[in-house]
């Protein structure tokens, strides 16, 4: 009889482990959907912030229509990328970025127009959308963090012998684009 209640007891103890390593895996996972989430949450309030940036530097920059095409071009191409379930995380970031560096040629071209500088809406807009970025880049750190959590899991003994069979695969990583690593040039 008591062999029978140490067999139970493992068995009990096993499966128990089994649990809370599924819940563990479980809990990561959403973490790291959540993280997805909260930088779903900055893109759309930068895609929400750009057609009151175009519709305040429309009436200030007459030739610069091109630039504000390109802008909304790059918005309806980062939005649509965003919204489709298809889509990778690769196809995001190069939407994304594509954004970005057109948001950063519309800052560079209104150094052209010091009426448009010192609009305080226009202002109020740049800081919007500046802090907006710095949001986005948080959102993604927190994501990198929670991903790197997560396959760390999936990696490690013995976790790694039972993820597979549970069906979790690794998230990727948000990565920096080939244009920002550059080495910055600095003119005096």
């Amino acid at each position: 009889m008591t062999p029978t209640y140490i067999v139970l007891a493992v068995v009990v103890v096993l499966v128990l482990w089994l649990i809370m390593m599924y819940n563990g895996l479980i809990r990561s996972r959403n973490q790291v959907d959540e993280a997805t989430s909260d930088i779903d949450v900055q893109l759309k309030r930068r895609y929400d912030l750009i057609p009151n940036l175009v519709e305040t530097v429309k009436g200030y920059m007459t030739h610069e229509r091109e630039t504000l095409v390109k802008l909304t071009e790059a918005r309806t191409a980062a939005m649509a990328t965003s919204n489709n379930p298809q889509a990778s995380l690769a196809d995001k970031e190069r939407a994304e970025n594509q954004l970005s560096g057109t948001l950063k040629t519309l800052f560079a071209v209104t150094e052209n127009y010091p009426e448009l500088k010192a609009s305080q809406n226009f202002l109020q807009l740049q800081d919007e959308i500046s802090d907006t970025e710095n949001k986005i880049q948080a959102a993604r750190r927190f994501y990198n963090g929670n991903v790197r959590d997560f396959n760390t899991k999936l990696q490690v003994f013995p976790t790694n012998m039972f993820a597979g069979m549970m069906h979790f695969t690794k998230y990727d990583f948000f990565q920096a684009a080939e244009a920002e690593r550059a080495n910055v040039k600095v003119q005096f």
